[in-house]
């Protein structure tokens, strides 16, 4: 960065100050073996208190602006009509182009509604990688989820810079072996989640568009994380350089017939989503389902005081002095585990860390967990919260998931260098004695989306 005398300083800051704090209760590594035990080895159901740096999800847990927390006080509570719902409609339509806005209480409400309408029984709905919420609600439907990610994507150690591309030529075999029928819509989910956090490249989300123009098919944007990938654009593909984010993700949005949207990730707010259309028929039936799940079109299971925040988070989160310190500072995180010698995925993501847990832990293999013998280690160790996406997540029913990770997925504003910094050592640690990590079964789990509530045994 440039600053006014004209020196380079090369660290990048964070380009806000903290006014409020909220104290961390330290706890000891005996009182931490007595929680994970009566939570069964399950980090989803660790009361947050207990939790010293709470990686679990960047989902609703960053902190909100000043100017936020102002919108909050002026929230219009109104059941129809409110002025809130006005001041998020107009923010939205002017970063997404959509006219069509429907908001919903989070992003899972949203493909809910979505699939309720478009999925269905022998349907089949592609995805470059399906995250587990979007997963569950196809399945849900009746309809089935394919992944058709590229191969670079399932490689850890590989460097392609936009390792969340779809395989442009696997769908159009997809499309040959089942038919356009069976296909209702195409998802490309920006930044890919379930796949390391990496971003799609605007090239390939103009290829799967022509696909989809070629078939008449419709394209849909699981864009919880649009912002980021909107930077990587920028900064990583060729000829996007001299474009401002926003204009990039006025583009992304523009390639879409619809996009599903957690504001609890880019929106900068701790809850809140949308559903975005452009066909008008689709439009009414959703207001249909609106309005009986969620709530009225003009506040769709929120308060006020939410959409006032949305509002503002939107225009936040294309500010590219926050992406820059967003990306790098997860950047850091990376390039700190990788010269400690532990497996990242690479190169780093933009919301999270993907460890190599297969690597990580290569005494257990994956019918017996590997990344949630991470999780629980680094809990028992340092207090670390981390959610594994491996074979707990996506394996049920005999299938394996390409690779075995733990995210460490970092809230938005919330935690300082030197709370990486512990992480960054505590791994470290972990590492060294990873041989000590033990394997687990699964003692009890529910029918979809176990990973949430099940119940684990440690192996001898």
């Amino acid at each position: 960065m440039e600053t006014e005398a004209g020196a380079n300083v090369k660290t990048i800051i964070e380009p806000f100050r903290i006014k409020v704090v909220e104290p961390i209760r330290m706890t000891s590594r005996q009182e931490r073996e007595t929680i994970i035990r009566r939570a069964d080895f399950n980090l989803f159901r660790i009361h947050a208190e207990d939790v010293l740096i709470d990686l679990l999800t960047d989902s609703g847990t960053g902190a909100m602006s000043s100017l936020q927390w102002a919108g909050v006080m002026k929230g219009d509570e109104s059941y129809a009509g409110a002025k809130s719902w006005f001041a998020l409609e107009r923010s939205v339509r002017e970063l997404t182009g959509f006219e069509q806005i429907l908001p919903t209480h989070q992003g899972r409400a949203s493909e809910r509604i979505l699939f309720e309408l478009m999925g269905g029984e022998g349907k089949i709905v592609p995805n470059n990688s399906h995250f587990d919420t979007t997963r569950a609600n196809i399945e849900h439907s009746g309809a089935k989820a394919v992944d058709l990610l590229i191969e670079e994507g399932k490689r850890p150690t590989s460097r392609h810079p936009f390792k969340g591309n779809m395989d442009v030529a696997a769908l159009e075999r997809l499309i040959a072996e089942v038919g356009v029928g069976a296909i209702p819509l195409v998802m490309l989910t920006v930044t890919n989640n379930s796949g390391g956090g990496q971003p799609v490249s605007l090239e390939n989300i103009r290829a799967v568009r022509r696909v989809c123009d070629q078939h008449k098919l419709p394209l849909f944007l699981d864009a919880c994380r649009f912002a980021e990938n909107a930077y990587f654009i920028k900064s990583r593909e060729p000829g996007q350089a001299d474009r401002t984010v926003r204009e990039i993700v006025r583009e992304m949005f523009g390639l879409a017939d619809g996009a599903t949207i957690s504001a609890k990730k880019d929106g900068l707010v701790n809850i809140g989503g949308l559903l975005l259309l452009r066909n008008a028929e689709l439009v009414r039936r959703a207001d249909e389902l609106l309005i009986l799940t969620e709530g009225f079109l003009t506040y769709g299971g929120l308060a006020g005081r939410d959409l006032e925040a949305m509002a503002q988070g939107f225009e936040e989160v294309v500010h590219e002095d926050y992406l820059q310190y967003r990306i790098r500072s997860t950047e850091y995180l990376g390039e700190k585990l990788l010269a400690a010698g532990v497996q990242i995925v690479e190169p780093p993501g933009g919301h999270a860390i993907y460890i190599d847990a297969a690597s990580f832990c290569p005494h257990i293999p994956p019918e017996r967990f590997p990344g949630q013998a991470l999780v629980v280690g680094l809990y028992r160790h340092a207090g670390i919260r981390a959610c594994e996406i491996g074979s707990v997540m996506f394996g049920k029913g005999g299938q394996r998931p390409p690779m075995e990770l733990v995210r460490l997925a970092i809230p938005r504003r919330v935690y300082t260098q030197s709370h990486i910094d512990y992480v960054i050592e505590a791994i470290g640690e972990v590492h060294a004695q990873r041989r000590a990590l033990a394997p687990l079964e699964i003692a009890e789990e529910p029918p979809s989306l176990r990973h949430f509530t099940a119940r684990f045994r440690e192996l001898a």
